[in-house]
């Protein structure tokens, strides 16, 4: 059996009985770092085995965990914050399982593009996460195609490239499209900025530096 498992986005008590349960129950935890998950785990004294799996080594090390599985072994996996498969590791080895017959279940819990979209005021009944744009190579064709979505589109992007990004946005959207920012989402330093596109780039353009992972929100074409 393979367990996707929601881990917090930021404050550690943001999980479920259930995943803790999990966790604690499974014969391996794969983990995208085993660092960043160790101090997780040390705090709900979780002290399942764990094991390194992540976008760079997910090919070589799935068939590894789909033998352990075979056998009746339980693998649980999660990513460094949020849900397996949105934008973090997961997809490939849930798919790995179908073909293979084993089972998969997916836990509900955090992520971070939920509580951005229902804190921005913009419109949740309809939406398209597109997760993060790409760096360079379908940039400009991802931004054109999304300038004319009708849907509020949830974006998420690191801190360092933010302003990038928000002016790519004004570029393509226009300046007076509205917009949110969050950053630090359930952390200390939480942070929404709502307001046009400029009005919101003009305020992390103050920042000496952005930080924290950021959800970018905009709101749908009229």
């Amino acid at each position: 059996m393979l367990y996707l498992v929601p881990t917090p986005i930021g404050n550690l008590d943001d999980i479920t009985l259930r995943a803790l349960r999990v966790l604690r129950e499974a014969d391996l935890i794969a983990c995208e770092d085993t660092r960043t998950s160790g101090r997780l785990l040390d705090h709900h004294d979780v002290d399942t085995p764990t094991t390194s799996y992540h976008e760079h080594n997910e090919r070589e090390k799935t068939p590894e965990l789909l033998t352990r599985m075979r056998v009746g072994r339980d693998i649980a996996l999660i990513s460094d914050a949020g849900s397996p498969g949105i934008s973090d590791p997961g997809f490939y080895i849930a798919r790995a399982c179908w073909e293979e017959d084993i089972e998969v279940q997916a836990l509900p819990g955090p992520t971070a593009l939920i509580p951005a979209l229902t804190a921005s005021a913009l419109p949740s009944d309809r939406f398209v996460f597109e997760g993060f744009l790409p760096k360079k190579q379908g940039r400009q064709t991802r931004l054109t195609t999304l300038a004319d979505e009708p849907r509020t589109v949830v974006l998420y992007e690191s801190p360092h490239r933010l302003l990038r990004t928000l002016e790519d946005l004004i570029e393509h959207f226009g300046a007076d499209r509205r917009a949110a920012v969050a950053r630090e989402l359930t952390k200390k330093y939480e942070e929404v900025e709502r307001g046009t596109l400029k009005e919101v780039r003009s305020y992390f353009g103050g920042y000496k530096k952005v930080r924290g992972e950021c959800v970018v929100v905009v709101d749908g074409a009229s």
